[in-house]
């Protein structure tokens, strides 16, 4: 039998060249959604991989009888319905461990970036200014770091903020004691969390328990010196108490790449916001990791359609 695989987005070549190179697999790259030839592909197809600009909703699935699978280059899979998908019988996939160390290291990148004011320091040398006593930072020696979450990223950046000498303290209500011990660090509630660290990192994904989890007076629990960093998911903070908090100086600093509205609007009140760090949404942007997400939803795409595999799929249950 040939397997119809429709990839949207930029998803990499190099990480598909498993399907791409074998005969049993028909695959046709079409970014525009609303292009005739897309309607057409999406009439035959058993596969579709997007990343995070095609929205599979309950028309798209649809227009698709023949789809299988649904698989998503990348961890989070809010522009996926999978409700809808499991109603129909459709198995959706994600990546969750390609892009592991990019959002690791992005979150260290950013730590550092805020608490040595590295993106204001570059904007004032290139606009001729010396001046060096206006970006005295802080040290991450000796300080605490306060995860939110410690899954896959959460688990590697304690192995890096460890490795600068932070202590590290994590909420996770998901995480058993004896597992926390392993990884080597201490488990607290959320709210001894907030006061006791000077940097607090977010990861976890955007659900209903975890929607505008950081609000204002959860920030307004942190310590003044503190500084608040968000790669997993922009509607986990509050964005306007984060940009009241840091106008007023009730946060020493935030570094953001995620939004709760992406691309961030020209009137979000974080454009004026001082102390803060702000990138579009690159922490899978890395080469490595391209690749990675890419080779390991083909694996599963393959899995599901060849040997009816489906033991990955998030909605996993649903289907059974």
């Amino acid at each position: 039998m040939t397997f119809f695989v429709l990839v949207t987005d930029e998803v990499d070549e190099r990480g598909l060249s498993d399907l791409s190179g074998d005969p049993d697999f028909v695959v046709d790259r079409i970014d525009d959604s609303s292009a005739p030839e897309f309607a057409q592909s999406l009439a035959r197809v058993h596969a579709v991989i997007v990343r995070s600009a095609t929205t599979v909703d309950a028309a798209m699935l649809e227009a698709a009888p023949e789809l299988k699978v649904v698989a998503r280059a990348g961890v989070g899979v809010d522009n996926i319905d999978v409700d809808a998908a499991s109603r129909r019988g459709i198995a959706v996939f994600n990546a969750p461990s390609g892009n592991t160390m990019a959002a690791a290291e992005l979150t260290m990148a950013l730590i550092l970036a805020v608490m040595r004011h590295v993106a204001e320091a570059d904007r004032s040398v290139r606009d001729g200014e010396w001046e060096r006593s206006r970006f005295q930072g802080v040290e991450l020696e000796g300080r605490t770091l306060g995860l939110i979450g410690a899954g896959r990223v959460g688990g590697e950046v304690v192995t890096r903020a460890r490795s600068f000498g932070m202590e590290v303290i994590v909420y996770d209500p998901y995480l058993t004691d004896s597992r926390a011990r392993e990884l080597g660090f201490r488990l607290t509630d959320l709210d001894v969390l907030l006061e006791s660290a000077d940097v607090v990192s977010i990861h976890v994904p955007l659900t209903s328990e975890t929607e505008a989890l950081l609000g204002a007076e959860e920030l307004a629990s942190m310590k003044s010196s503190a500084y608040l960093v968000n790669i997993a998911r922009g509607g986990v903070v509050d964005e306007s108490a984060l940009a009241e908090a840091l106008s007023h100086g009730r946060l020493a600093g935030a570094a953001l790449d995620v939004y709760e509205t992406e691309p961030l609007p020209a009137d979000s009140p974080l454009r004026q916001a001082p102390n803060l760090v702000m990138t579009p949404h690159i922490g899978a942007a890395t080469q490595d990791a391209q690749v990675r997400v890419a080779a390991e939803v083909a694996q599963r795409i393959r899995d599901a359609l060849t040997a009816g595999d489906l033991s990955a799929a998030l909605n996993r249950a649903a289907l059974d």
